[in-house]
């Protein structure tokens, strides 16, 4: 049986089954290597793998193999410089949101998560989010800053969850898509998905 990793808690895996898109809670059988990568996680969200049912009175499944990655994107372990975490695979485009207050989402890191992302050609668009809170001098900041993207070829949206600007065409740049959503805490991540997706309800 084939199925597509949704969410990893660890040791245990959300896989949706290929077939009828049924979820199972699924563990790994033995342990796997990818070749020339050393990770934390051999699994990431995204992984298309094979599994066999374990128990279907009880849900669980046994993943035996992981197909090939057409991508994947790591963050480099801190304390172990040798070791990465995969953050997510086979990814079709990353979002990154950016705040310009409340929190402050820094050039810099915005750079790095850039380089980050085409490094392993996944394509980005920088969301800029919580309108509404600007001010007129970091509008016009932000006026420059998305200017500035564009010229480089990334796309860029603005977005307010309490007007709703912008809510649509975020909606639509996620359909049909595996995305990776990055930002720092408090950018509105959680708030911005809930607004697209309110059943989802997730914690903001």
């Amino acid at each position: 049986m084939t199925g597509l990793v949704i969410r990893s808690t660890g040791s245990w895996y959300d896989v949706r089954e290929v077939a009828d898109g049924h979820v199972w809670q699924a563990r790994l059988k033995g342990i796997f290597k990818i070749k020339g990568l050393q990770t934390s996680n051999p699994i990431a969200v995204g992984d298309r793998v094979i599994f066999d049912v374990e128990d279907r009175a009880e849900n669980a499944a046994i993943i035996t193999a992981i197909e090939p990655r057409e991508n994947y994107i790591i963050r480099k372990s801190v304390h172990r410089t040798a070791q990465a975490h995969i953050l997510a695979a086979n990814l079709d485009q990353a979002v990154l949101l950016v705040t310009l207050d409340f929190p402050r989402t820094s050039l810099g890191f915005i750079d790095r998560f850039l380089v980050t992302a085409e490094s392993f050609r996944i394509p980005t668009t920088l969301v800029f989010n919580k309108q509404d809170l600007l001010t007129d001098g970091f509008k016009d900041e932000q006026t420059a800053i998305t200017a500035m993207y564009r010229r480089l070829g990334y796309g860029t949206l603005l977005s307010s969850t309490l007007t709703g600007e912008g809510v649509e065409a975020f909606r639509e740049l996620l359909l049909g898509k595996v995305s990776l959503l990055a930002g720092h805490s408090g950018v509105g991540k959680s708030t911005l998905v809930n607004a697209i997706a309110p059943g989802l309800n997730l914690r903001t």
